[in-house]
């Protein structure tokens, strides 16, 4: 097996560049993306001719973040041969060097890969601001056509506009326009706009923008009064152009349900590098990659007082359980619940660290005191969600009837919500307790949300308790089509099989279950595969 190169063989082996090249390959291929360019741009610079190596080069350094060889490899390249990505970054350099009139010209290259030229009207909107022309800025940001890839952000994007210049009444309505089509964007875009409209003194129309933040409104009401929510905002070329390589990168992910390009959300950041919502999604795409420690430091590179330090404390604590790091992320979620500010999301978050290590009554208390928090603030929306937590974890903790009571509670603010309707109605079923009811709220549940997997095995399984063998089975197989991975789904169908005289079949949904089970389903599968089906093995 070839190794990659060590730091020191980067230079003193480029006569060898056969090797040299194997070993960049290899570097990228279990992650190593910093020594893959580092190599590669040494190979690209010994051989100048070479365009396809420096393109390759120029791919793994805008990747690993290093654009400063990235940039001087671009150079080199015939631009209408270069990647979208690398043309991104020839252009936001010359952005963040206040120099728009020498990026538009990269956005213009005609090549075969991908058209920029929808960005054009950005930049020159921008341009004419940075200049002090609001009129030629807004003309610009008008002529953007709705259908373009800007489309979608023409509107915010007038508002920042006029933001800079202090109209803060022309840009209100503006600005309401670009948050009701803000969709999962709508947090970094109140909170933008929230200190767009403070920078400019309106405070008032400010404390507006952050209406609908939910749990994390008081909190940023406090910063924008404080003077603190400050970054955020989007005033001048650089900030404008980073933001928006930021949303299409969002948009990626959700509507097209894809892993955007990390070349893409690396030049956003490289564009602005406060630009902390790039951040968080990059920290998210490398921890995608397996790239974890570089993840968890992006992370922590976001200072304390960011106005999106929940998200990225929330991520980190996640990146950190999920890696069975728990006393890292007890002793980051802790140090945030114990602050003297916490809020309903620090509490929420030490919750979930505590259920992850398994300490469910700790966890049912730290989201009892977001409960709290959420009624004293008389946040009802979000109150049912942190019931339905605390629920979890003192049903984890074998404390059912207090578990019940806060699923009824919750119910009742929010009777049509089909996690709480299957929750409750699955509990009361494992439990032997008004099996009618019990049936009834999954139904209703699966009713209002058929999609759901999880809603549907439990239907099936009521099926089952009730003796409805071959509705339960046909219910349980949609489950297990709509989601294979789930062992419990593909166990409950093995059971539900085998009472109805199936055992073959059975078998192979209880040998499915059994290559993804773990602990105590895992058990009871292979007694069932040993012995078949018993009342010591069966389901709960």
């Amino acid at each position: 097996m070839i190794e990659p190169a060590s730091a020191s063989v980067r230079v003193n082996r480029i006569d060898n560049p056969a090797l040299i090249y194997v070993q960049a390959r290899a570097a990228s291929m279990i992650g190593d993306h910093e020594q893959s360019a580092e190599l590669l741009g040494a190979l690209a610079q010994s051989q100048p001719n070479d365009a396809d190596l420096a393109r390759k080069a120029i791919t793994e350094a805008i990747g690993s973040g290093q654009m400063d060889l990235a940039l001087r490899l671009i150079r080199s390249v015939p631009p209408q041969t270069l990647s979208s990505e690398a043309r991104l970054l020839a252009a936001a350099d010359e952005v963040r060097r206040r120099r728009a009139d020498r990026a538009l010209p990269w956005l213009a290259v005609k090549g075969d890969t991908g058209d920029l030229m929808f960005l054009d009207p950005l930049l020159r909107a921008w341009s004419a601001a940075d200049r002090n022309d609001l009129n030629g800025a807004l003309n610009t940001i008008d002529q953007v056509n709705a259908n373009s890839l800007l489309g979608p952000l023409r509107a915010e994007q007038r508002a920042f506009l006029l933001l800079k210049f202090r109209c803060t009444a022309e840009a209100e309505p503006f600005a309401r326009r670009a948050i009701g089509n803000a969709g999962a964007r709508e947090t970094p875009l109140r909170l933008a706009l929230a200190d767009a409209f403070r920078a400019a003194g309106d405070i008032a129309r400010a404390q507006i923008m952050l209406e609908g933040l939910g749990a994390d409104e008081p909190a940023m009401r406090q910063k924008l009064l404080a003077n603190k929510l400050n970054g955020e905002r989007v005033e001048d070329s650089a900030e404008a152009f980073s933001w928006a390589l930021t949303s299409f990168a969002g948009d990626i992910a959700r509507s097209q349900r894809a892993v955007p390009p990390v070349g893409l959300v690396q030049v956003a950041r490289y564009a602005d590098p406060r630009n902390s919502s790039a951040i968080l999604l990059l920290a998210i795409l490398l921890d995608g990659r397996e790239q974890e420690d570089e993840a968890l430091a992006l992370l922590r590179s976001i200072p304390q007082d960011d106005a999106l330090i929940s998200q990225a404390r929330d991520v980190q604590v996640r990146l950190l359980t999920e890696s069975k790091r728990f006393d890292e992320a007890f002793a980051l979620a802790s140090s945030m619940a114990s602050d003297r500010n916490a809020g309903i999301g620090d509490f929420t978050r030490l919750g979930d660290v505590y259920q992850a290590m398994g300490r469910n009554t700790d966890a049912a208390n730290a989201y009892g005191r977001a409960v709290s928090l959420a009624k004293n603030q008389g946040l009802k929306n979000e109150l049912w969600t942190l019931m339905l937590l605390r629920a979890s974890a003192l049903e984890e903790a074998n404390r059912w009837p207090e578990a019940r009571g806060d699923l009824e509670q919750a119910l009742a603010m929010a009777p049509d919500q089909p996690l709480l309707l299957n929750f409750l109605g699955y509990g009361k079923l494992e439990r032997g307790e008004d099996l009618d009811a019990a049936e009834a709220m999954i139904r209703k549940a699966s009713e209002l949300s058929p999609d759901d997997a999880s809603i549907a095995d439990s239907l099936g399984w009521a099926q089952y308790k009730r003796g409805k063998l071959e509705e339960a089975v046909a219910t349980l197989q949609g489950a297990a089509e709509k989601d294979p991975d789930q062992a419990e789904i593909q166990e409950h169908l093995g059971d539900a099989l085998f009472k109805s005289g199936r055992r073959f079949e059975a078998r192979f949904a209880w040998n499915a279950a059994l290559g993804i089970a773990e602990d105590d389903v895992a058990a009871r599968v292979k007694a069932k595969l040993q012995s078949g089906l018993t009342a010591a093995n069966a389901a709960p």
